[in-house]
């Protein structure tokens, strides 16, 4: 075998730069070209850990998948790293078990380290510097909702509805039980859950309005036509079965369990609320990240290798690990559900109904389309969010959205440790944005209801919504 050398990495005073990376990865090209190596033949990053021995929460979804490949395929290993990871009952132990160090970090919801930091419901600095995936939730109703739902508009009625599905016909059921006195309950998993602010952006789209919170209202529910309520992702289905909710946003594998048990179906996915959207990250606490560096940076190069190996396709497109990925989150210390009910939506099928099976191969995007990257943008649209539905009490200028997207999202932590996997020959530089990339997605429209999104403009987006918060126009320029 022909060797490269060893690029050592100390501890955390060093003083290694992302440029210095940059630098030993073009040298190994060269070196590869002149000899004509392969890739696998790379130069080896020995990063010194501060911390080998490690502990990360997740809760039972499949996107959980990186955290629990990176620990099956031996890259955490191979990063030197003995890691341990641990379901937990619900967002809220999660989130306080990082803060208190029990968990040195988890998979977390998106808006978590977002909500933290700015002090919704919680007050402690969290960071992210891994974007789990993209995609991934669905909103599924009861089946007799479905049904009402299919009265009020009778093309719903066919084996294979047009999709998306937005809920103009859920609104006149939704009035209807207001006008009679009974609430209309739906689920989320948590109150600065992506899952939260997708099914409200799809009941509010149509002109339903699922509440706003306030100082006094902490449960988002002030003017609401839906009342919506937490309810952890494994008990989605039993509440649907036992009435006591009438639908809910949750990722998999708790839509499909639904279709499988018979009692609900899944209307919308948030691939359609909003196309290759932002689910889950990897938080620890900004503690956490300046007392031990480098084993995150470790952390985050056996994340990267994972999320890669998750979408892996041949030479036809066909994701190749995924099957295996179900068989291996089926086991009962991770999401614990059959394989064949987590394979449906991790290989690239989505079952809305028996006779509506939709080809997704977009539904779980793990690494595709710089999913695993710390936008800023992603950061922005979340916390427009919590502005637009009253969790974040005031107004802000625009200024103030981009500062503290740059406080919570770590993409210089990103990109350190991309340039050692590519100096490693275990990725290439296509696989990551390019070096001018400035963490802000394009403006897009790519959401249910066609309304431009442009992270430069959060006061001005905000404010394009017919239903939620609207701040001066003057912060825009602030």
């Amino acid at each position: 075998m022909v060797s490269f050398g060893v690029l050592q990495v100390g501890c955390s005073d060093s003083e290694i730069t992302l440029e210095d990376l940059e630098a030993a990865a073009a040298k190994l090209e060269t070196a590869k070209l002149e000899s004509g190596a392969d890739a696998d033949q790379a130069v080896v990053e020995i990063l010194d850990v501060e911390k080998p021995n490690l502990k990360f929460g997740f809760i039972k979804l499949t996107d959980c998948a990186p955290l629990v490949i990176a620990k099956e395929k031996g890259y955490f290993e191979e990063e030197g790293l003995n890691v341990e990871v641990e379901a937990q009952s619900n967002w809220r132990v999660l989130l306080d078990r990082v803060i208190d160090g029990q968990l040195d970090g988890a998979h977390m919801l998106a808006g978590q380290p977002i909500g933290a930091t700015i002090g919704v419901g919680t007050q402690a600095h969290i960071v992210t510097a891994y974007s789990l995936d993209y995609n991934g939730n669905g909103i599924t109703v009861s089946n007799e909702i479905w049904k009402q739902m299919q009265e009020k508009d009778p093309a719903l009625k066919s084996e294979t509805p047009e999709h998306p599905i937005s809920a103009a016909s859920l609104k006149p059921i939704v009035d209807s039980y207001n006008q009679e006195g009974k609430d209309f309950n739906m689920g989320m998993v948590f109150p600065v859950s992506t899952h939260n602010y997708e099914i409200r952006y799809w009941l509010a789209a149509a002109g339903i309005h699922p509440g706003m919170y306030t100082e006094e209202n902490s449960q988002g529910t002030v003017d609401a036509d839906v009342l919506l309520s937490v309810t952890p992702p494994p008990q989605m289905p039993g509440n649907l079965e036992a009435g006591t909710i009438l639908g809910y946003c949750v990722g998999e594998p708790w839509n499909q369990q639904a279709v499988v048990k018979g009692i609900g179906v899944p209307v919308t996915t948030n691939y359609d609320i909003w196309k290759n959207n932002p689910e889950k990250v990897f938080g620890v606490t900004k503690e956490w990240d300046e007392k031990y560096p480098n084993t995150h940076l470790a952390v985050i190069k056996a994340l990267i290798r994972a999320g890669k190996w998750l979408d892996a396709t041949d030479e036809n497109g066909v994701l190749v690990n995924r099957q295996e990925a179900a068989k291996i989150l089926s086991g009962k210390d991770y999401v614990g559900a059959d394989e064949d009910v987590i394979d449906n939506s991790m290989t690239g099928t989505f079952v809305f109904q028996e006779t509506d099976v939709r080809p997704m191969p977009d539904f779980n995007v793990f690494f595709k389309h710089y999913a695993s990257y710390p936008h800023y943008s992603d950061c922005i649209w979340f916390l427009t969010q919590m502005r637009r539905w009253g969790q974040i009490t005031e107004g802000k200028p625009a200024s103030w959205y981009e500062e503290t997207a740059k406080e919570i999202y770590k993409p210089e932590i990103y990109r350190k440790a991309a340039a050692m996997l590519v100096a490693e020959g275990k990725a290439s530089a296509e696989d990551f944005p390019a070096e001018d990339y400035d963490g802000y997605r394009e403006a897009s429209t790519d959401f249910i209801d066609g309304t431009e999104y442009d992270a430069q403009d959060p006061v001005g987006y905000l404010n394009s919504f017919e239903i939620g918060n609207k701040d001066p126009e003057a912060l825009a320029k602030q």
